[in-house]
């Protein structure tokens, strides 16, 4: 199928390559809201990420594609609405459109407010999942670009560690683009070393990994 556009600002090598991708059209068939809910899927059925009556934490989650997927998850029939056997929370910076059983909180999670937010909604119960897609604004500068990836993913697991349970996971999409700059492995430090993973839906244009599940304290492989 050929996109046509009068836009010169599109790209449109990109933009065929998407209509045509074929976890575009299946996340359009199954009700997703982004193909991204394909990487999270192949993640958790590889690793046994979510399990009922989790309660998962989705940083960085509009549009909502994870937070549905979790959502379907987390479903004794696997629904998209209906009953819930767990509780998500979903935290972005961005608006989300609602996710039905998902508690969706707008600003910066690092932000006492939010966090406020949060430990109302979780109370003393301590986190089984945090799932995190955060990504930075570009700049097309590599170094640049890596150093805010980074620090997102540090964000992320500093977050996790004072939220999961001793046996709780992660999942960070590490994006690094264009020619794949390093991004700085601290993340990986605190929380042990395990493989990367890349799943099959993530787009080849895309240099990075996505690092995998790890368990608070051990590695989950």
């Amino acid at each position: 199928m050929k996109v046509k556009t009068k836009s010169k600002k599109v790209n449109k090598s990109w933009l065929n390559d998407h209509v045509n991708d074929p976890y575009v059209k299946l996340a359009k068939k199954e009700g997703y809201r982004a193909r991204a809910a394909y990487k999270l899927k192949e993640i958790d059925e590889t690793f046994g990420l979510i399990k009922p009556g989790n309660l998962v934490v989705d940083l960085g989650s509009a549009p909502g594609a994870w937070s549905q997927y979790v959502r379907r998850r987390l479903s004794p029939q696997g629904a998209a609405a209906g009953d819930l056997n767990g509780t998500i929370l979903a935290v972005d910076l961005l608006p989300m459109e609602p996710v039905e059983g998902v508690h969706f909180i707008q600003g910066d999670f690092t932000e006492a407010d939010v966090l406020a937010q949060l430990q109302a909604i979780v109370g003393d119960r301590p986190v089984d999942v945090v799932v995190s897609d955060m990504a930075p604004n570009l700049s097309g500068i590599d170094s640049v670009d890596a150093a805010r990836i980074s620090h997102l993913i540090e964000l992320a697991v500093e977050f996790a560690q004072m939220h999961l349970k001793p046996q709780g996971a992660r999942f960070d999409q590490n994006t690094c683009s264009g020619r794949r700059p390093r991004c700085p492995r601290s993340h990986v430090q605190p929380i042990g070393r395990r493989p990367e993973r890349r799943p099959h839906s993530a787009h080849w244009q895309i240099a990075g990994a996505l690092a995998p599940c790890a368990r608070k304290g051990k590695s989950c492989f």
